[in-house]
């Protein structure tokens, strides 16, 4: 977990959380979350927000109760600056823009969130960043945080985020899918996806500190989607 730090002092921890991985507990309670892990090693540490088990990135956790006070507040004010970036399926018809929808539970799926008129309000900014055509490498602010409303607002733009078993097609990306001369190695009986997991990262977050000064961290993208785009940009100098 020591790789995983990207700031720490008395007041709060940020992290790179990895995908896979949830925040807190969940209420089964069986699997392992970051605040159990955080917490066998630093003691007790308070909830700030949460990223989604399958999102990778940025999350921080406060070590003393002014310091949870003083940063959930500046999230439940909407004063943070919580920028996102993530592989989605093809090309927005705009390149940037706002989606302003409002985001329910599903009543009849559980652990679904919908547009829907009686819902929340939610706010999610997006700019294409490279376009590769079957796919395009975008960045994301949300100026709400609502359950899963990135992956919400993309699927309703018809643009959902690659891998996403819930609201896209949930299909990893396959070399194969998009290099012409691609060959298994002799090992191999079956093709392993270059990526398999939500192609969706908490990249920066900008929020002020306990004496009023203004921190922004950000977190690297993890190998798997370095290792994506590396290939997606050869595929496009072709």
């Amino acid at each position: 977990m020591k790789d995983w730090i990207i700031f720490k002092n008395e007041d709060f921890i940020a992290i790179n959380k990895p995908s896979g991985l949830l925040s807190i507990p969940d209420r089964m309670g069986k699997d392992i979350s970051l605040k159990a892990m955080l917490q066998e090693t630093f003691g007790h540490v308070y909830t700030v927000h949460r990223l989604d088990k399958d999102t990778s990135g940025l999350i921080i956790f406060a070590f003393n109760e002014a310091a949870h006070k003083h940063f959930s507040q500046q999230f439940e004010a909407r004063l943070t600056e919580k920028i996102y970036q993530g592989l989605v399926i093809g090309t927005p018809v705009n390149h940037e823009g706002s989606i302003d929808a409002r985001i329910a539970e599903n009543t009849v799926r559980k652990g679904l969130m919908m547009i829907h008129s009686r819902g929340k309000d939610s706010l999610t900014d997006y700019k294409l960043l490279e376009d590769f055509g079957i796919y395009s490498w975008m960045q994301f602010r949300i100026h709400t945080g609502r359950t899963h409303q990135i992956r919400v607002h993309m699927k309703e733009i018809g643009n959902p985020i690659v891998c996403d078993e819930l609201y896209g097609d949930g299909k990893p990306v396959l070399l194969s899918s998009f290099k012409s001369k691609f060959k298994l190695s002799k090992n191999e009986l079956e093709e392993r996806p270059i990526l398999g997991r939500l192609a969706l990262h908490a990249f920066q977050l900008k929020l002020n500190g306990m004496d009023g000064q203004k921190i922004e961290l950000e977190a690297p993208l993890p190998k798997d989607l370095r290792a994506t785009l590396r290939q997606l940009e050869k595929r496009k100098k072709k």
